[in-house]
């Protein structure tokens, strides 16, 4: 009996959450086109995703770190050819991709995470790209939009968003030093820049980067954004850093160096002085998306966990029927669903307050959803014994994927203290 509930269990993931209901009386039901699209991308995932990830990996090896697997371009022209492509555009960009709001979207999310180094790419959904393609339609000009944004949207060039800097605490992001100075009718740029992720592939042709147009400006004034080629003269990148050992080929984090780099001015974005604004913009969207990619691949790795101490036998019984092991399914059980539900909330009230009003919401998925898929996954390691450390299953890589997102987009810490800072501020009001 308790072999069949594990079962049971492990498959009730592939059922498509229909309806969810919030403390403040606000019930939201999946449209149609919503229920449709989750069917359809869990489908991909499943025939084509989750099959083709040793097809790719292999590929790499044998074309080298840095090359393009075939297999991608291969199931990029399928995702298109069935109508899966640029999902993650929301409703108010000009029709430009499904029209789905925060929520609607979210559990797309989830479903290509179960497959986080093919699905979101062969969807053309994958991170850095969405975040810069959602920066170049909501404050891009025509030109910029005709030279930068279309070619991304066809899936044809890659994208690198320019932030983090090594000499500097950019969690804080007044701190980014990297200047931007206007000579003529050009932009002069010298800095470095690091963890440039997705600067390592070959199709990589634009990094949206920040920097400093005006250090005596008031402190989150002194920043903007600017649209870099990665070709320019006097961008180099200098090294691959790797995340626990691995290199993420072909997308890479990169150690990029400008050294009077020059681009025309109209490469701004919006204007001098604008660079919190854009980011304030593309941040809340994008956690949203880290954040139920993270929740699949924790649901992925809680079934690895399920179909391993259901089949595995340790002292005359099945792991399944050791208690600790069921403890431990049913802890996993609950963190999943809490930080799913979470999430939602804040994708819903990004749809209907705004990204101002959710922010605290959007604070809170940013730490939960990475850290209880950790504990998911180490308790999956744990039942896997040394497999589980091993590169015989997705756990490890895993871990360390969903590491890193603890510190990106902010680490834990500045969004604990956003979040108390908030808490305070609503108890202060009362």
């Amino acid at each position: 009996m308790i072999l069949q509930t594990l079962e049971c269990d492990a498959n009730r993931t592939n059922n498509i959450h229909k309806k969810i209901c919030f403390k403040l009386g606000v019930a939201f039901e999946f449209s149609a086109k919503s229920l449709d699209l989750q069917k359809r991308v869990r489908d991909f995932v499943e025939q084509h995703c989750l099959p083709n990830e040793s097809v790719a990996e292999h590929q790499l090896q044998e074309g080298g770190r840095w090359s393009i697997p075939p297999i991608i371009e291969e199931l990029k022209l399928k995702a298109q050819e069935q109508g899966l492509w640029n999902l993650f555009l929301p409703h108010d960009s000009s029709n430009l991709g499904a029209g789905l709001t925060n929520l609607e979207y979210a559990p797309l999310c989830e479903i290509m995470g179960r497959s986080p180094l093919i699905a979101p790419e062969v969807f053309n959904c994958a991170a850095p790209d969405t975040g810069n393609m959602e920066i170049l339609a909501r404050y891009g000009t025509e030109a910029q939009k005709a030279k930068w944004l279309v070619p991304l949207l066809e899936g044809k060039i890659r994208s690198c968003f320019g932030m983090t800097e090594p000499d500097y605490a950019c969690s804080d992001a007044t701190n980014v030093q990297t200047s931007i100075v206007r000579q003529g009718d050009q932009y002069v740029i010298n800095g470095k820049k690091w963890w440039t992720s997705g600067a390592g592939d070959p199709r990589c042709k634009l990094m949206i980067l920040m920097g400093k147009t005006d250090p005596k400006a008031a402190s989150h004034r002194q920043q903007s954004m600017v649209l870099v080629p990665m070709d320019a003269p006097g961008l180099k990148i200098i090294r691959h850093l790797n995340v626990y050992g691995y290199d993420d080929a072909p997308h890479g984090h990169m150690e990029v160096h400008l050294e009077d780099v020059r681009i025309p001015v109209d490469e701004i974005l919006l204007g001098e002085g604008r660079g919190f604004e854009i980011a304030q913009g593309r941040l809340g969207p994008g956690r949203i998306h880290h954040c139920m990619r993270t929740i699949g691949m924790a649901e992925r790795c809680l079934e690895l966990m399920c179909t391993r101490v259901v089949s595995r036998v340790a002292f005359g019984k099945p792991l399944a029927r050791h208690g600790s092991i069921l403890q431990q399914i049913a802890q996993s059980r609950i963190e999943i669903e809490q930080a799913r539900l979470l999430c939602y909330r804040a994708a819903h009230l990004m749809d209907t307050k705004g990204n101002k009003a959710a922010r605290d919401y959007i604070a809170m998925i940013k730490v939960v959803a990475p850290n209880i898929a950790l504990q998911v996954i180490d308790r999956a390691v744990q039942a896997h014994g040394a497999a589980g450390v091993s590169q015989d299953t997705v756990l490890a890589r895993a871990w360390a994927l969903i590491r890193t997102l603890r510190i990106a987009d902010g680490p834990d810490e500045v969004h604990l203290q956003t979040i108390g800072i908030l808490e305070l501020k609503k108890k202060a009001a009362l």
